[in-house]
């Protein structure tokens, strides 16, 4: 049986902090990501908010690293590989989309990007014409670090 994950959606950052895993740090990628939003709205390609969020995360102090290569795993064996948009502080997965809207695909491509890795929690970031935010957590995970 695979990780047990879950999503929580929204559309705005919550006043007060909710008690979800890593949620300061989520907290500051999401304010990282409504600065970059607002500075440049939509409507560019997805490589130009990574490069931004890369710069505004590392300006808040966090660490992010982009176009992380993650290994697919089948029965022990290799099978595939892709890139992670980014990932922060070693923790929080971030797959960035410039999309009109979020579709329900998006959401389980991020949910099979969290499973292939080890971390705990992702953030989908939708640079659209209206921002967007899902956090996925795998809870197996979460619930050890």
């Amino acid at each position: 049986m695979g990780p047990r994950l879950r999503c929580e959606s929204g559309e705005s950052v919550p006043s007060q902090h909710v008690a979800y895993p890593h949620s300061d740090l989520t907290h500051a990628v999401i304010g990282a990501y409504y600065r970059v939003y607002n500075a440049l709205g939509s409507g560019f390609r997805e490589i130009v908010y990574e490069r931004a969020m890369a710069l505004e995360l590392a300006d808040t102090g966090l660490q992010a690293e982009r176009q992380v290569p993650i290994t697919v795993w089948y029965r022990k064996r290799q099978v595939g590989t892709f890139r992670a948009d980014l990932v922060v502080e070693r923790t929080v997965l971030l797959e960035l989309k410039a999309l009109p809207r979020l579709e329900s695909s998006h959401v389980a491509q991020t949910l099979n990007a969290l499973k292939a890795t080890q971390l705990p929690v992702a953030l989908l970031l939708n640079f659209g014409p209206k921002p967007s935010i899902k956090r996925l957590v795998a809870t197996d995970r979460a619930e050890r670090s």
